[in-house]
Parts: structure tokens; sequence; C-alpha cells
């Protein structure tokens, strides 16, 4: 008996399978190269794209942990659709997906939204982690160099617009928690609360590095360029649209009814624990 991890050397799945490997749990970590090596756990080579060796990684296992890679949507709704099939076939024994901070449309066609519904379908126990947005995106070069070089903060979203951000090791936190309470099901909203805003972030920067540090709002079309040489210019595209359709929203909070800190006890970090946790 076994924890699943996807991603296990991704930006995700590393804190995951540190967290469970601390906890003295069994790992096997799922990766595209057979020689990685992986701390604490068993490396397995299974890839999104086959229904067959998903099915296999997943049988007997206590608890799976997935998320959708950032490629094409196309191949994004490939995934989600042979994750359920290894799910229903192999019948772990819980699934925990995180949303990677991706909105969940109920009624929407997106790889997402369709996971979501076809995980709750599926009749296994599972639950989802619900994030906004991720703190190690500040740790992109074109932001956290602009920080320490120029002492500002760049950033595709409104100076007044809230965020209830949260860390990869508050997804990990979160990730265990649920595959130690099988009662807790459903979207469970992971980030800080209240939502901070860009100077908000800013100040926290500005305090961790012992310097001034201002918030500067960027166009999404600037993002776009700088994220391109990491992700992709396909992906890249899609990252700038999702920011685009976001500035039309008033703020991107959690529901504090579903949060983790009402259903798990688990609060996430705030900027300030976060930097110093990952020793920036």
């Amino acid at each position: 008996m076994t924890y699943v991890i996807h991603g296990a050397t991704g930006a995700q799945g590393a804190p995951v399978v540190a967290a469970l490997a601390a906890a003295g749990k069994s790992v096997t970590a799922l990766t595209r190269n057979p020689d990685a090596v992986v701390d604490g756990a068993r490396v397995v080579a299974a890839g999104y794209s086959s229904t067959e060796e998903l099915t296999e990684a997943y049988r007997s296992a206590d608890g799976v942990f997935v998320h959708l890679p950032v490629v094409s949507e196309e191949d994004r709704q490939t995934y989600a659709r042979n994750i359920v099939a290894a799910v229903r076939e192999a019948r772990p024994a819980r699934v925990v997906f995180s949303t990677s901070g991706y909105p969940i449309d109920p009624t929407g066609d997106d790889a997402v939204s369709a996971l979501v519904r076809d995980l709750a379908d599926s009749g296994a126990s599972h639950a989802v982690i619900a994030a906004e947005l991720y703190l190690e995106n500040l740790l992109m070069p074109y932001v956290i160099d602009t920080v320490r070089e120029q002492g500002a903060l760049p950033y595709p979203i409104r100076a007044d617009f809230p965020v209830s951000w949260a860390s990869h090791l508050d997804i990990a936190d979160v990730a265990v928690a649920l595959f130690e309470r099988p009662d807790v099901t459903g979207v469970v909203s992971v980030g800080q609360d209240p939502a901070i805003t860009g100077p908000d972030l800013a100040e926290a920067f500005g305090a961790h590095f012992g310097k001034n540090v201002v918030f500067e709002q960027i166009t999404t079309e600037q993002f776009r360029t700088s994220v391109a040489p990491l992700i992709g210019e396909g992906p890249a595209a899609d990252v700038a649209g999702a920011y685009a359709a976001m500035s039309t929203l008033p703020d991107r909070s959690i529901t504090p009814e579903n949060s983790a800190q009402k259903l798990l006890g688990v609060t996430p970090r705030t900027t300030g624990q976060w930097l110093i946790d990952i020793g920036l």
C-alpha cells in the first residue's frame, strides 16, 4: 500500500512527496523518466497519455495525488479522461486533485472542470484542492529579479485586486491532511484569508529583503512574453488569456466556508512565512 504522486519531481508533486515521506508513508513517485531519483520514494515511469500505465500505478494505492500539467488544452482533456478511466478501473482508496489555480466551472467543458465532475461520478473517495494564485509564480526570473534589482514587484493584476495567495508547500500540507481525512470530500479552498493586494505582496517582499519594494501592474502581453521562454508559446498564451479574463473579476478570494482552515485546521502561510520557508 502506498501513496502515488503525479509530477513527483515538479513544483507541486515534490513537496507532497517530501511531506508524505517525512510522515513515514510509503510513496510512489510517478515521472516520465524511469532513471529519476526521488528522495523518500520508489520511482515508477508512468505517463498521463497511457490509461494502462496509470491503472497499474493506481492499483491498491492508499491515495493518488493528481494535477494536470501546463500543456495544450487538447492534451489536458486527454489526460483528464485517462486519469478518470484509471481511477474507475484501479479503485484507489482516495484521490486528491489539485486544480493548479484553474477555476472550476460546474458546466464547463475545460479539462479541470470535466475532471472534477468525472471524479465525482466515479464513485471514488476524492477531494479537490482549489487554489487561486501561487506564490511560486513570483519566483519567475522576470518577477524576482526585478524585485532584487529595481525594488519593484511586477505582476499582471490590478493594484487593488485582492488574492488569496497559496504556496505549493500549502498544497502539500492540505493534500496530506486530505489523505488522512476521507470524511472531507468535494472542493477545499486553499489560500490566505483575508486576501491581500499587490501592494501587500510588495510590502512583504520589502520586509523580507530589508528594502523598499513597490508593486507594479504590468500588461498580460508583458507577462506572456516573460513566461513564454519557461513554458512555451502556446501555454504562455493560455495563461495570459486567463489573466486577461481575471481582470474582469472583483477578486480571487477563497470561500471561507469550504476553506482548509475551516475543514482541516490547516492555515496557509503568510507571504513572509513562505519566503522564510523556501530559504529565499
